[in-house]
C-alpha cells in the first residue's frame, strides 16, 4: 500500500513563511516523483511544484516557493516565503511512477497514481 501524508499546514499571516512536509510511505525512493497541487474553494485544483530530477514551479508560486526532498526518509518539502491570501487552499502531495516524454508532464495531476488527503493552509491578511 501506497500512502502519502502531508502534514505543515495551519493559520499563517499574510507575509510569513510556511513549510509542508510529505512522507511517502510503500514507494523506494528514487522510484516516484513528487508534485504539490493545491485548491481553493469553487475554484480547480491547479499545480504547484514538483521534483524531478530538477524543481519545477507554477508562475503563482515562483520565485516564492522551494520543494525538497530528504530521501532518507521518503519526505518532500514544499516551503512557500511571503504568503499571499490567495495562497489559501487544500494543498495536496502525489506521486508518480510512471515515465513520461516531457517534464511537462508533471504539471498535470492526471499523471500522477497516488495522492494524499491534503492539508488546509490559511493565510490571513
Amino acid at each position: 500500500q501506497v500512502y502519502l501524508v502531508e502534514s505543515g499546514g495551519g493559520l499563517v499571516q499574510a507575509g510569513t513563511s510556511l513549510t509542508l512536509s510529505c512522507v511517502v510511505s510503500g514507494l523506494p525512493d528514487m522510484t516516484y516523483h513528487t508534485g504539490w497541487f493545491r485548491q481553493a474553494p469553487g475554484a480547480a485544483r491547479e499545480f504547484v511544484a514538483a521534483i524531478t530530477a530538477t524543481t519545477h514551479y507554477s508562475p503563482h508560486v515562483q520565485g516564492r516557493a522551494t520543494v525538497s526532498r530528504d530521501g532518507t526518509k521518503n519526505t518532500v518539502f514544499l516551503q512557500i516565503n511571503d504568503l499571499k491570501p490567495e495562497d489559501t487552499a487544500q494543498y495536496y502531495c502525489a506521486a508518480t511512477v510512471r515515465l513520461v516524454h516531457s517534464e511537462r508532464n508533471y504539471y498535470s495531476g492526471a499523471l500522477y497514481e497516488y495522492w494524499g488527503r491534503g492539508i488546509q493552509v490559511t493565510v490571513s491578511s
